[in-house]
C-alpha cells in the first residue's frame, strides 16, 4: 500500500474518531497515529490533514454545505463527511494536486463508505476543485512531487 493512501486512511480514521468523540485529546490522536504508521514521513503527512483539517473544519463545512444541494453535513454518512473535509483540506491549504485529491478520496471512501460513497464525494468534492486547479484547466507546468505523479500512475525523472 502506498504511504501516502495509508497515511489518508490513518487521517480519516483520526477525522472519523474525532467527529464521533469531540473530546478525544490531541495526545491520544498522535498516540494512535503512531501506532499505526512507522514511517515518519507518512507519520508526518497524516499528522497535517488531520490536525489542519481539524484546525479549518468550521471553514471547511462551511465551504461544503455552500455546494451540497439539499444536504446538511449532519446527515451525511459520517466517513463521507470526513473524506470530503480532508479532501478539501488537502486541495486547498497542501500542494497535492486536485486530481490526486480526487481520486485518493473517492478511492478511500468506496473502501471505507457505502456503495454510493465514491459517487457522492466526488460529486462535492468536484464542486470545491480551487479554480486554479480544476481538473479540466490544469496546467501542465503544475510542479507534481515524485509522490503524487506516482498515485496518479504518472511517471516520473528525478533529476
Amino acid at each position: 500500500m502506498e504511504r501516502r493512501r495509508e497515511s489518508r486512511q490513518v487521517a480519516l480514521q483520526l477525522l472519523f474518531q474525532s467527529d464521533a468523540n469531540p473530546d478525544i485529546s490531541v495526545y491520544a490522536a498522535r498516540e494512535m497515529l503512531e501506532a499505526e504508521l512507522r514511517h515518519g514521513e507518512a507519520r508526518d503527512f497524516a499528522w497535517q490533514l488531520y490536525a489542519g483539517t481539524q484546525s479549518m473544519r468550521d471553514e471547511i463545512d462551511a465551504k461544503i454545505q455552500a455546494v451540497a444541494a439539499n444536504w446538511r453535513l449532519s446527515r451525511m454518512a459520517a466517513t463521507d463527511r470526513n473524506v470530503i473535509r480532508m479532501g478539501v483540506y488537502e486541495m486547498t491549504m497542501m500542494s497535492t494536486p486536485p486530481p490526486v485529491v480526487l481520486d485518493e478520496c473517492i478511492e478511500i471512501a468506496k473502501a471505507y463508505g457505502s456503495d454510493k460513497s465514491g459517487e457522492f464525494v466526488n460529486g462535492i468534492l468536484d464542486k470545491l476543485i480551487p479554480e486554479s486547479g480544476h481538473t479540466n484547466n490544469a496546467s501542465a507546468d503544475t510542479p507534481v512531487s515524485a509522490a503524487d505523479a506516482q498515485e496518479c500512475g504518472r511517471e516520473v525523472t528525478v533529476e
